[in-house]
Formats: structure tokens, C-alpha cells, sequence
């Protein structure tokens, strides 16, 4: 069974999927529980493509009295952006109620799945995002949203390369090693130019494991990343971009260089 929510229609709101609230009566009693351990893709960031539907699980822990029948209980786990996820900014919820396992009495852990597609995420959605709880009747559809679990980065993935040239070079000889970095817009489907960043120039020796910084060069206004070094060795030059809260860490694949 899919469960959905309604978010409010702000700037950067997206409504996806959640519990399904019926129409406005007399409000029941929510569910008398509490979410705890809440960990939606084993705590590691969101990395999400222009064009990616990205989907991870999340784990999370419900206590409860005794009294009270989980049966009669559909949870899950959200991710929202926003002070609250009973007023969010933005809300993504779970596809399905969790599948959960009995501890004790009091006590079930849980997983289910959260579905996020990149069409539905404006640009601005990018950076950290908090966890939380939802549970509701099933009943009398009564709900409570547990806010505050923890937090998690939602970032816009990144694309990076690098070329070497001369291929082969000699010793002594300078090698000019470009690249290019963008990164994805949600919003339009397509990866743009990723300008005035930090990217570190790194050199791996043939037969070695370990790549090692050489320098560091900041990309152009058009993405564009240019240096030179002194040939050496043989080996792999390769550009690598740490990432921030809202965009991914990426690496090059290494360019093979032969130094005669």
C-alpha cells in the first residue's frame, strides 16, 4: 500500500509520498508512540543526479505502551527540510508503511523505503535536510509527526574529467592537465557549469595505490580547470572536487601518462 501527505504549496514544496489524510473532522487522539534511531540511508548523504530517481532505506526504532496495538499503527520515516516536519518547507516520506519487527511489548524496529526523483526537487533543496517520524491510525486516520531525529545531506550530484596531454612526454617536460566540473540542475534535467571551485590536482605513481595532491586550481566561469606540472613519472593525474553540504564530492577518473 502506498501512503501519501499533502505539504503546503511553498516555494521548494514537494509533495511526494506520505500518509493519506481524510477529510477534516473532529480530531481523534494520535498515536501514542515515539520514534528514536531514525536512519535514513545508513546516516550517508544523498547524492541525487540531474535526471536520477534515487532510492534508500531508512531504519528507525517505535516505543510504545503496552496497551497499544501496532497493529492498528502504520509508521514510517520522513525527511524534511524546514523547523518542523509538521510545517515543512519541503517533505518526502516514505513509499510504504515500514515493515516492522516486534522487540518487546514495547518496543518495534522498523525499515521502509523513501523514493526521491530529481524532477521534483528545486535547486534550493540541495544542502541538510532533517529526519523525523510519522504514524498514523489506521483506524481514525489520527496522525503524529515526530520532528528533530537527526539530519542528513541532500546533495546535487557532480561530474568531473581530466585529460593529460602530451601523451607520451618526456622528463623534465611540462604536462598540461584540463578538466571540466558541473554539476546538476534539478530543475531543468542537465548538468551546468560549476564555477569559482576548490579542485585539488592529485598524481598517482604506476605501481602505487595512493594518489597524492599536487596543487590545487579553481574552476573557471565556465567550469573549465587548467594547469601544468613537470613530467616525472609514469602514472595517473587526475582532478578531485571535496564536495560541500549541498553538492557531492566527485574524482576524475585517472589519465595514464607515459614519461620517456
Amino acid at each position: 500500500m502506498r501512503i501519501r501527505a499533502t505539504v503546503a504549496a511553498v516555494s521548494g514544496a514537494l509533495a511526494l509520498s506520505a500518509f493519506a489524510v481524510p477529510a477534516a473532522h473532529a480530531a481523534p487522539a494520535a498515536p501514542n508512540v515515539t520514534f528514536s534511531n531514525v536512519k535514513v540511508n545508513s546516516g550517508k548523504a544523498i547524492s541525487i543526479g540531474a535526471t536520477s530517481t534515487v532510492r534508500v532505506t531508512a531504519t528507525y526504532t517505535v516505543t510504545h505502551p503496552a496497551t497499544v496495538s501496532m497493529a492498528n499503527v502504520n509508521t514510517g520515516p520522513l525527511l524534511y527540510r524546514g523547523t518542523s516536519a509538521s510545517d515543512p518547507d519541503t517533505l518526502v516520506g516514505s513509499d510504504a508503511p515500514g515493515t516492522c519487527d516486534t522487540v518487546n511489548s514495547t518496543t518495534v524496529n522498523c525499515s521502509a523505503t523513501i523514493t526521491i526523483p530529481a524532477d521534483e526537487l528545486w535547486n534550493s533543496d540541495a544542502g541538510t535536510w532533517k529526519q523525523g517520524g510519522i504514524a498514523q491510525d489506521k483506524t481514525t486516520h489520527a496522525e503524529k509527526r515526530q520532528s528533530d531525529l537527526g539530519t542528513l545531506p541532500v546533495r546535487r550530484a557532480t561530474k568531473l574529467t581530466a585529460d593529460a596531454a602530451p601523451e607520451p612526454v618526456k622528463k623534465g617536460a611540462t604536462l598540461t592537465v584540463t578538466g571540466k566540473l558541473t554539476r546538476a540542475d534539478w530543475e531543468h534535467g542537465t548538468y551546468n557549469v560549476f564555477s569559482s571551485q576548490s579542485v585539488q590536482l592529485q598524481f598517482r605513481k604506476a605501481g602505487s595505490t595512493a594518489y597524492t595532491t599536487v596543487k590545487t586550481v579553481t574552476s573557471s566561469s565556465t567550469g573549465a580547470l587548467k594547469t601544468t606540472v613537470t613530467a616525472g613519472y609514469d602514472g595517473y593525474y587526475r582532478f578531485t572536487y571535496a564536495g560541500s553540504t549541498s553538492s557531492a564530492p566527485v574524482s576524475a577518473a585517472g589519465d595514464y601518462v607515459d614519461v620517456q
